[in-house]
């Protein structure tokens, strides 16, 4: 109900200023909104002023719009008023009078005054600064961006600083561009102003001297002191508003508000004081100025230099704790400890031949290159992977880096960064010169060449490879191999938590019942280890929801959902226009994989003997030596009473080699067998 009647209040200040405009007021209710005029625009002044950042008073462009309509719809009424009746109400008189004494020049050159400041100092400058500001806020938001997707891969902040700074930029953007356009209202407010007391002041002689019999005389003091008080009402306001404006334009982020920080960076150095204290005493000491001015004056600066210098002394004193028993305590605090146990998901090291990888200012861009990464991973695989820390490390070769996962060495390599990686296309030539090694993510023969010998290379047939997109390939392969491992139950509960928002009747269906995250997790982990895309999640959830009821063995549940996705599957490996190649499995071997398979309380496992294990394992080998399409990746067909049985014997062996059902292949893709896989 407050939340209504304060909407209701905002809302009937706007009818009233519509009202205003079409309707004569009575001059006490004139007086009054004068007055709550004032009010309004001391009360912006005031909360700008302790505004720490702009963005504390985010509305400002827009309540500026309203004030200053409601100002104009004023200055409509009080002129209906005065050329009407010859009076504006009590206010207006008493700023005509009492103000400026009765005296129409001294009240006139007062409001000229008024305006000139507002119109020529405050109201120009800060238009200016408001239109400087906005476009440079506009011009660096880029950098900023970047600056956050750097700060978020070094692991300097998590994803949710990183999506609150973003927002943050967002927002700083538009106020910026907000207040460039609002600044625009103050100073059409200024001129608005001036044209509004010309023509009262004109008019409203024509109507003394010929409508109401005036002597001219009588009519030019009677409305022009009217109409200099109106003037004057309306803009002092004005120039608090304009005033408003210019400070929160101006208006650095800071931890403390203007006050604060006028009082400690304007005193920041007492000594100056004392300088400004002896100047001030030497002025009244060789000129005709009273000492009875200056020295008191003087007096007060030297005093506060001489406190302001003691506080300083003070909180230095305080402050000044022995580093030495700091670093002590901090060592025996249990949070040093715990903070010993954190595990980085993720961890790049390098030598420190390769520290202008990571290093803009040498022309580095591992950092943009790990955000692209991240990005394409989670189109690919549809998991949303960990902050990668990345760091020097002294104990690696200087050309050495290193890919840990949860702490554990995972992948390594070397580059030079002087060199290119060159991979041949099948035939070596022997005029190209290099350093024989081995491309890291695929394990294929290579060499590091010089750039004189790039071109030559190139024309040769080589891939030629930079250092930078070597160690990019390489971490992307190495983060692919093992997304299932960066899936854990957090991971999982954020996956599910952003399905919820668009499909929550798909997701209350699944978890927490029939199944938990832990089982969600496992299955999805399954998934990847096989280097199946989880991005399709609704479809996933969609058999998850079919058949968790009838069973809760997740390697099961990982066979359905494998069949609900056969057309992506299928999408994965076949080449349209081309027949899928595989390497099928003889109905007896899948009868002793079948035959092997024991059923316990605990779920199915394969029995089978290690004999025949080796067999098997030995019959794949031959039946992949015989593939005869090189450079193609074989792929193994099964029934899917067995797929997944398959891929525990051969996955130890050939974890790259695909195992598929007959059942994640869409009907319409035509299978062409070129081996098979037998037992005697």
């Amino acid at each position: 109900m407050q939340a209504q009647w304060k909407d209701l209040s905002v809302l009937l200040m706007v009818v009233l200023i519509v009202a205003m405009l079409v309707i004569p007021l009575p001059t006490w209710l004139l007086s009054i909104l004068i007055i709550i005029n004032i009010s309004l625009a001391l009360l912006v002044l005031l909360t700008a002023m302790n505004t720490k950042e702009p963005l504390e008073f985010s509305i400002f462009p827009s309540l500026l719009l309203v004030l200053t309509l409601f100002r104009l719809g004023l200055n409509v009424s009080t002129t209906r008023a005065i050329l009407s009746k010859g009076e504006a109400g009590g206010v207006v008189e008493t700023f005509g009078t009492f103000v400026v004494g009765g005296d129409v020049v001294v009240g006139f050159v007062v409001f000229l005054i008024l305006i000139i400041i507002q119109f020529i100092v405050i109201t120009k400058g800060a238009e200016r600064v408001s239109e400087v500001a906005a476009r440079f806020t506009l011009d660096a938001m880029p950098g900023k961006q970047m600056s956050i997707d750097a700060d978020l891969n070094a692991g300097m902040i998590s994803e949710q600083e990183a999506r609150q700074r973003r927002e943050k930029i967002a927002r700083e953007a538009d106020f910026y561009g907000a207040m460039d356009g609002a600044s625009k209202f103050v100073k059409g407010d200024a001129i608005a102003g001036m044209i509004i007391v010309i023509i009262n002041m004109l008019f409203g002689m024509i109507i003394g001297v010929v409508g109401q019999g005036m002597e001219m005389a009588e009519a030019a003091k009677r409305y022009t002191l009217l109409t200099v008080g109106d003037g004057i009402v309306s803009q002092i306001p004005a120039l608090l508003i304009s005033t408003a404006t210019g400070i929160i334009v101006t208006r650095a982020a800071s931890d403390s508000n203007l006050s604060g920080d006028i009082m400690r960076q304007l005193f920041a150095f007492p000594k100056m004081l004392y300088v400004t204290a002896g100047t001030i005493f030497l002025l009244g000491l060789f000129t005709p100025i009273s000492d009875v001015l200056t020295m008191p004056i003087a007096g007060l600066l030297a005093l506060g230099g001489y406190r302001f210098a003691r506080g300083q002394q003070h909180e230095e004193a305080v402050g000044a704790e022995p580093e030495e028993e700091t670093a002590a305590d901090e060592l025996k605090s249990p949070e040093s400890v715990i903070q010993l146990l954190h595990v980085d998901p993720i961890e790049f090291e390098f030598g420190y031949a390769l520290i202008p990888l990571a290093d803009a200012a040498q022309g580095g861009d591992l950092l943009d290159r790990i955000v692209m990464i991240r990005r394409q991973l989670a189109l690919e695989l549809g998991i949303v992977v960990p902050v990668v820390r990345i760091r020097d490390n002294i104990q690696l070769q200087p050309n050495e880096y290193r890919v840990k996962i949860k702490g554990e060495e995972v992948a390594r390599g070397e580059l030079l960064l002087d060199h290119y990686l060159a991979m041949s296309p099948g035939v070596d030539d022997g005029s190209i010169d290099g350093i024989e090694t081995v491309e890291p993510a695929f394990g294929l023969p290579a060499k590091w060449i010089s750039e004189a010998m790039k071109d030559r290379a190139e024309m040769l047939g080589y891939t030629v490879v930079d250092p930078p997109s070597v160690v990019s390939t390489h971490l992307t392969e190495v983060l692919k191999s093992h997304a299932h491992e960066l899936l854990g139950r957090q991971e999982t509960k954020q996956l599910i938590d952003h399905l919820k928002e668009s499909y929550p009747v798909l997701v209350d269906d699944v978890t927490p019942n029939p199944l938990s995250i832990g089982d969600v997790q496992k299955v999805l982990a399954k998934l990847l280890k096989e280097k199946v895309s989880i991005r399709n999640l609704p479809l996933i959830f969609e058999a998850l929801a079919d058949f968790a009821r009838l069973t809760g063995d997740t390697d099961l549940l990982t066979e359905y959902v494998r069949q609900a996705l056969a057309r992506q599957i299928t999408g994965q490996y076949a080449v349209p226009g081309e027949p899928l190649r595989v390497i099928t499995l003889s109905g007896k071997v899948e009868k002793i994989i079948a035959d092997a398979v024991q059923q316990t309380e605990h779920g199915r496992y394969l029995a089978l003997d290690p004999t025949r294990a080796q067999a098997f394992v030995e019959s794949v080998s031959q039946a992949l030596d015989r593939y005869p399409f090189a450079g193609q990746t074989p792929i193994l067909l099964c029934s899917p009473a067995v797929r997944m049985y398959v891929r525990q014997l051969t996955e130890r062996h050939f974890p790259t080699i695909p195992v598929l059902s007959y059942n994640e292949l869409e009907a319409d893709v035509e299978v062409q067998s070129v081996g098979m896989v037998e037992m005697e």
